[in-house]
């Protein structure tokens, strides 16, 4: 592939990252108008996002072995075809049950298209150096929808009808697929493997599933209920069935032995705290700009756009930051200037303004755009014939640590927020001590993520990892 074309190949790759980070985002402000509109219950409103959820995080492993077995270029389309096709039934749909049925496709399709956008960045970019900075504009790329997914939902909720927030993706989505067919070679013939592993699918899907929903819905059944103890006991059974599956089988999705190598799991974990303290913290602190400052959704979602566009650019220069400090430098110095960031915004008030929040907005995303590194060094980490699903692995992590971020300091803050309403204090004033309590909560979390990469993610004298398989040496980024 010639060198021009490499870069539209990623742009193709960028633009279907992009549609599904926008999409998991856009929604969040536009619920109170689709609610109004569609006579949605509270329970129906959270199906919304979390049938969307449910779906992506349970088949994100599949997705990524389907991309091994069967051809990333083909699993890419057809994970664009149908996000794209689930987006126009979403946006035309009359009704809860058809809105959240198509929010189930929406994915269905993401869970195809996100694992394999890496897996085929790394096809495309053999070399290196290359691919790292690759990794970076593509994740610029995703810090850009965070950006503009708020915008949107509060422009579109505000001035159009709120089946905009899906339809949007249907042009967008015809054309990636276009600019895919031409400039992405077909990968069929890179494939190594042509089992499907369907008992370590199955298994998979199922841990993922009950794991997820017992997630979203602890919260609402009780944590100690049966549905929801039943749903972790059968994650549980899950999991280790398909652990047992994997040692035996010829063809397994996953070499378990990765796991013992600190790079890998370090990097994993890593990326799971950073996810623990974006996911929950951008969940909650929305609702503070809205209920505690007053601000519209409009004026939400864009309180968000100088941080997202700082990722951005932080995110496009951190390779070359890793190139000269390393890795594993990088990544802790990213954890805590984001867990300074949390830090700061709990000392923020009712009475707080954009400009109050803005400097500590910047400062979050200054430190989340130089995780980049982590996800180039666990890819250089893995065979080549084996990146669909390592890239599946990764963003499982970040999903599942993210659902933990919401439920685990949504769990905190509500109850802290009973407390003081029973200790007779005002509303407001028990949801503002309760969410500031929780900004030092998660910032402490996420200051665990700091000695994680620093010991994970060493360079040994030589310049190599210690545990890294000698034959992924020429894979890596270079640090």
């Amino acid at each position: 592939m010639t060198t021009g074309r490499r870069w539209w190949a990623l742009g193709a790759i960028s633009l279907g990252t992009f549609m599904t980070y926008l999409d998991n985002n856009v929604v969040n402000v536009a619920l109170p108008t689709i609610q109004q509109d569609l006579g949605l219950s509270l329970s129906g409103l959270e199906w919304i996002v979390s049938s969307y959820i449910l779906v992506f995080a349970g088949l994100m492993l599949a997705g990524g072995r389907l991309a091994d077995v069967l051809g990333r270029r083909r699993i890419f389309v057809i994970g664009l075809s149908v996000f794209t096709l689930a987006s126009l039934a979403a946006g035309l749909a009359t009704d809860g049950a058809t809105l959240i049925a198509a929010r189930a496709v929406q994915g269905v399709g993401a869970a195809l298209l996100t694992p394999t956008a890496l897996a085929l960045i790394r096809s495309v970019f053999p070399d290196a150096r290359e691919r790292a900075t690759a990794i970076g504009l593509w994740s610029s790329v995703g810090a850009l929808a965070l950006a503009l997914g708020p915008l949107t939902g509060g422009f579109i909720s505000e001035n159009w009808h709120w089946g905009w927030i899906y339809l949007i993706n249907v042009p967008v989505g015809l054309a990636t697929v276009g600019l895919t067919l031409w400039a992405i070679r077909d990968t069929s013939g890179e494939r190594v493997r042509h089992g499907l592993d369907l008992p370590g699918l199955a298994t998979s899907s199922l841990a993922m599933f009950t794991l997820t929903y017992a997630l979203i819905e602890g919260g609402r059944a009780g944590w100690t209920s049966p549905e929801i103890l039943g749903a972790f006991g059968l994650a549980v059974a899950s999991a280790l069935a398909f652990v047992v599956i994997e040692r035996r089988s010829r063809e397994p999705m996953i070499d378990l032995s990765l796991f013992r190598s600190r790079v890998v799991s370090g990097g994993m974990l890593s990326i799971g705290l950073w996810a623990f303290g974006v996911f929950g913290i951008y969940f909650f602190t929305a609702l503070y700009m809205q209920n505690a400052l007053g601000f519209s959704p409009l004026e939400a979602g864009a309180s968000f756009v100088p941080m997202a566009l700082l990722m951005a650019v932080s995110a496009g220069l951190s390779p070359r930051i890793s190139r000269l400090i390393g890795t594993a430098p990088t990544v802790a110095v990213g954890l805590l200037v984001m867990a300074v960031a949390f830090f700061g915004i709990s000392f923020i008030g009712q009475g707080g303004t954009i400009g109050d929040l803005l400097p500590w907005f910047l400062l979050y995303g200054l430190g989340g755009g130089l995780l980049v590194p982590v996800t180039t060094t666990v890819l250089g980490m893995l065979p080549a014939d084996r990146a669909g699903i390592a890239a599946g692995v990764l963003n499982v992590s970040r999903e599942i640590f993210g659902l933990l971020g919401i439920t685990i300091l949504g769990a905190i803050l509500n109850g802290r927020q009973t407390a003081f309403l029973a200790d007779g204090v005002a509303p407001l004033t028990a949801f503002l001590d309760a969410y500031r309590g929780t900004l030092v909560i998660a910032a402490a979390i996420v200051l665990v993520g700091v000695p994680v990469s620093l010991f994970s993610l060493r360079r040994s004298d030589s310049g190599r990892d210690e545990d890294r398989p000698a034959e992924a040496v020429p894979a890596m980024a270079q640090g």
